[in-house]
């Protein structure tokens, strides 16, 4: 004699293993488009119930990766435009190395304010282009399919990012 399972049991089960198998890389991706960790969550919690609400995008396991990865990117820029602002929390500090030096700790603090003052310039659409390709080391490819927009476009935000950042650095050194 067989166990029947409940129909309403398995979706859940189902839903449960997607969301557990996700959770970590959607929180990352939305977290270094928003740069805060509140609004990461929220955002993340968001993005699995527009997913969740679509069982039908479910059933093929790659193409329902790729298509919540482009909603979290979604939803988050879309957050950064209603909010038309961008908040940066402070970054973890690594762990002190007992070689480090006080002025090294300065330092690498001065850096990563540096970088996320850097950061402040860009767009959102700019922000994730830029943190997919050179943080992630998406393909520009893969990062069309997620942003829902050409190559040509990704190329062009990249661009566009790495040329406010670039005279940024430029403008600080003088």
């Amino acid at each position: 004699m067989s166990e029947v399972i409940e129909p309403g049991l398995e979706l859940l089960e189902r839903q449960n293993r997607f969301v557990s198998e996700h959770l970590r890389s959607i929180f990352v991706r939305i977290f270094r488009i928003v740069g805060n960790v509140a609004d990461a969550q929220d955002l993340t919690q968001e993005t699995f119930i527009k997913a969740l609400q679509r069982q039908e995008q479910l059933k093929d396991e790659l193409k329902a990766a790729q298509w919540l990865s482009r909603i979290a990117t979604n939803t988050a820029i879309d957050f950064l435009r209603r909010s038309s602002r961008t908040s940066f929390c402070e970054l973890d500090e690594a762990p002190e190395s007992l070689s480090e030096s006080p002025e090294q700790i300065v330092l690498r603090s001065e850096q990563r304010e540096y970088l996320e003052d850097g950061l402040r310039l860009l767009s959102p659409r700019e922000r994730a282009a830029l943190m997919m390709r050179d943080v992630e080391g998406m393909p520009a490819e893969e990062v069309a399919r997620h942003m829902n927009c050409s190559k040509a476009t990704v190329r062009s935000h990249i661009a566009n990012a790495r040329a406010k950042f670039r005279g940024y650095v430029q403008n600080r050194k003088r």
